[in-house]
């Protein structure tokens, strides 16, 4: 089954949204198993109010993917839920062919990538490892930090037509195209979020970060077209996780 409809079943079943950003902060890379007992115990607390958990470099890099991140995604497995690795995927074809074969053979459901690399001898490869496999492919589409403005948000001159356009739009157009499994567009631009969904339709789902911590309102983003929110240190900053979560959850839970 393809993956979007994978984690559209376990969002409906769980009547949840939510996409937990597993991003713990730094600390010293030889207390590993002080960082996966964390990790852990959010996944523990938290699981029954997500549809899927969001992994980036915050713990691959200092617990290793075979090492530590298999078993945590192995773990993710067992609650029912999904795992996406937040690559950013950004290389060439061959070079994101085999970052992908890694990733997958450690269990992940979906990786997140970089529509700036293009089509031909770049996410080429990497589509077709992912659907070959029954995986996932999210876009980068409009980034939630504001710097974004300077490379999604800018006027480009669309190749097609000769209009400018927004970039943001053209790599909406291309999420299509490609039959992308999942747009991201940060919640800290609601605007842009309805601008995208407009050209996205039902055909591809918008994940939208930043709420909370970075200042997105989660009502605005799920109003504006957004079908998933990746929450992470709202959560995982908590004193309590389960309750930070479940206030998420019963502002937007699926009815």
């Amino acid at each position: 089954m393809q993956f979007k409809f994978k984690i559209q079943e376990i969002a409906k079943a769980n009547k949840s949204r939510l996409v937990l950003a597993l991003d713990l902060p730094f600390q010293n890379p030889n207390s590993s198993q002080e960082l996966i007992s964390k990790a852990d115990a959010i996944l523990e607390q938290v699981y029954p109010y997500i549809c899927a958990v969001k992994i980036n470099n915050h713990l691959v890099l200092p617990l290793g993917l075979f090492d530590g991140i298999k078993a945590l995604v192995d773990k993710i497995h067992t609650k029912g839920l999904l795992a996406i690795m937040d690559a950013k995927v950004n290389d060439i074809g061959n070079t994101n062919q085999i970052i992908a074969d890694y990733y997958y053979t450690a269990g992940f459901d979906a990786i997140i990538a970089n529509p700036f690399i293009g089509w031909e001898d770049g996410l080429r490869q990497l589509f077709e490892v992912s659907h070959r496999q029954g995986k996932g492919v999210i876009l980068l589409t409009y980034m939630s930090h504001k710097g974004a403005v300077e490379g999604y948000g800018q006027t480009v001159i669309d190749s097609a037509t000769g209009a400018s356009v927004p970039q943001y739009l053209v790599f909406a157009q291309k999420n299509v195209a490609y039959k992308a499994d999942g747009a991201v567009v940060g919640a800290t631009i609601p605007e842009k979020i309805k601008a995208i969904h407009q050209v996205l339709g039902e055909e591809v789902p918008i994940y939208s970060p930043g709420v909370g911590a970075q200042g997105g309102s989660a009502e605005a983003a799920i109003k504006a077209g957004a079908s998933y929110l990746i929450v992470g240190r709202e959560i995982v900053s908590a004193e309590n996780p389960a309750e930070t979560a479940r206030k998420f959850w019963d502002l937007t839970k699926l009815v």
